[in-house]
């Protein structure tokens, strides 16, 4: 069953019933904490979301995004999302992590966002459409999980093609992901250059020099950046206290944590947290140095835990 040229159906969830369940499909609103979205919503598994209808910018790691029917947005596990319902309206594909396993597919190689047009357009939807109408009618047999994963594998391939793939990396590029993954497995524990410098067997120099070359900005800016990222995204998405927050992110006291995010952000986590639950669109206070400028690549360099960017 194919719909060409017409959106899936959004506003209804077709979640497979098995807490196993790999990939599923459901409407924007299915992914709000309220009807109002009044906050922001940590995402736990990685996401697509095709706008169907409406005009509004949905906020993803606090940047807003322009979205109309067409846009696509590529939403990594970790990061918080924000749209304004009920005046824009998606269908979302999620998928947990190893629902591609053993695939020949890289779904980080999909962009932040796109607008679809013209024949990618088509496809896309038609892909989208399918693959909501399979998991609706298929969700209860157990040969529809080797479909499933086909059908979103396609998805992701189509979608790297359509934003002109995966680009050569120059040697700085290769050095600043190898310091990125290392970071994330890391930032809770220490944001000393030295410590990251062993273990990756270079000098604090090359690792400095790799980051200024890809974001302009220091190898302790890049790891404090990190490390900022994550407390706004639990202080904007969650009830977790300011002080639990701080100390999970390896800051022994609260005065400490607040010095630090103050100076990262411009603000402090309190008056931080309380901006989180301004209406859409508004001015949300947002991480200073944590925005790419451009929305073609991902909003900063760790958009989840997995693969930085």
């Amino acid at each position: 069953m194919v719909f060409s040229g017409q959106y899936p159906p959004a506003t209804v969830s077709t979640a497979l019933p098995s807490a196993a369940a790999e990939i599923d499909t459901l409407g924007l609103a299915g992914l709000a904490g309220d009807p109002g979205w009044r906050r922001p919503v940590l995402v736990d598994r990685d996401l697509l979301v095709l706008t169907t209808s409406g005009h509004g910018d949905a906020e993803l790691d606090f940047e807003p995004i322009p979205c109309r029917p067409g846009t696509l947005l590529r939403v990594h596990a970790g990061q918080v999302l924000r749209c304004p319902c009920p005046q824009l309206d998606a269908t979302v594909v999620r998928w947990n992590a190893n629902a591609l396993r053993g695939l020949d597919v890289d779904p980080d190689a999909v962009p932040t966002w796109r607008q679809l047009a013209g024949e990618d357009e088509d496809a896309v939807i038609n892909e989208v459409s399918q693959l909501a109408v399979d998991c609706a009618r298929h969700r209860t047999v157990p040969a529809a999980r080797g479909l499933l994963r086909h059908q979103l594998a396609v998805l992701l391939l189509r979608l790297t093609l359509a934003g002109g793939g995966p680009s050569t990396s120059r040697p700085e590029e290769a050095t600043f992901h190898r310091l990125c993954r290392e970071v994330e497995r890391g930032y809770r524990h220490t944001r000393r250059v030295e410590d990251y410098a062993a273990r990756l067997g270079c000098s604090v120099r090359t690792l400095t020099r790799a980051c200024l070359a890809v974001t302009g900005r220091s190898a302790k800016q890049v790891i404090d950046e990190r490390v900022a990222l994550q407390a706004s995204r639990l202080l904007a998405a969650t009830d977790e206290p300011i002080a639990r927050i701080g100390r999970g992110l390896g800051f022994s006291e609260p005065t400490n944590f607040g010095r630090f995010f103050t100076r990262e952000t411009g603000t402090s986590p309190g008056a931080f947290r309380a901006a989180r639950e301004q209406p859409l669109p508004g001015q949300v206070v947002r991480p200073r140095t944590l925005v790419e400028p451009s929305l073609d690549r991902p909003l900063n360099a760790f958009p989840d835990a997995r693969r930085p960017r």
